[in-house]
């Protein structure tokens, strides 16, 4: 059987009719339907999470297999800052223990940038040690597309961008600009990333 893609939108649309048809079964006295899935508490929480999303059209969710939640990709494409122009993936992994734990988010391709490592490792510290059960997903797509907008030199994953950041910022933009591209910064060769 082969999975199709769904969008984020396609989602938020199923993600309601099945809170409606749960809303339905509650008053008719409970799941006549027998054979149901057992949901998870990540699930609901992920489900509660989709339905309230507002996303800006530089955020984007594409959720590969429609009956996983916990398992997506999210691409943020930033309009401003040094990084306009780029399309950056990034796989999200939630556990079974969120919204007690954080989910994983890694940037798939390799990008030159202080906050994310040349394994995709994300330094944001809702991910970390500011994480809170109360956070949502989107506070965390938010705190990504962030992360473009105003790069953080003074919490780095790539220590070398950083320090290239903070003693020269016109140079820095220049290093993004070729590592968009695909070029080399260093003896490192960066993805290229810039939309086509």
């Amino acid at each position: 059987m082969a999975l199709t893609s769904i969008t984020f939108h396609e989602l938020h649309h199923k993600m309601l009719a099945l809170k409606k048809k749960r809303e339905q079964q509650q008053l008719n006295g409970g799941n006549s339907n027998t054979s149901a899935r057992v949901i998870s508490g990540a699930q609901i929480r992920v489900q509660k999470d989709v339905t309230e999303l507002e996303l800006p059209p530089t955020i984007e969710l594409q959720f590969d297999n429609p009956n996983d939640l916990l398992h997506f990709t999210v691409t943020i494409k930033p309009a401003d800052g040094l990084y306009k122009g780029g399309v950056f993936p990034f796989s999200c992994e939630i556990s079974e223990d969120y919204p007690i734990k954080p989910p994983k988010f890694l940037c798939i391709p390799k990008i030159y940038h202080p906050n994310i490592d040349l394994e995709g490792n994300v330094c944001l510290n809702i991910l970390r040690e500011d994480w809170k059960p109360i956070l949502s997903l989107t506070s965390i797509l938010l705190g990504l597309q962030i992360l473009f907008l105003e790069p953080n030199p003074n919490d780095p994953l790539n220590k070398e961008a950083a320090t290239e950041l903070a003693r020269d910022r016109h140079k820095f933009s220049t290093l993004v600009k070729r590592s968009m591209l695909g070029g080399y910064v260093g003896e490192v060769r960066y993805d290229q990333v810039l939309r086509r």
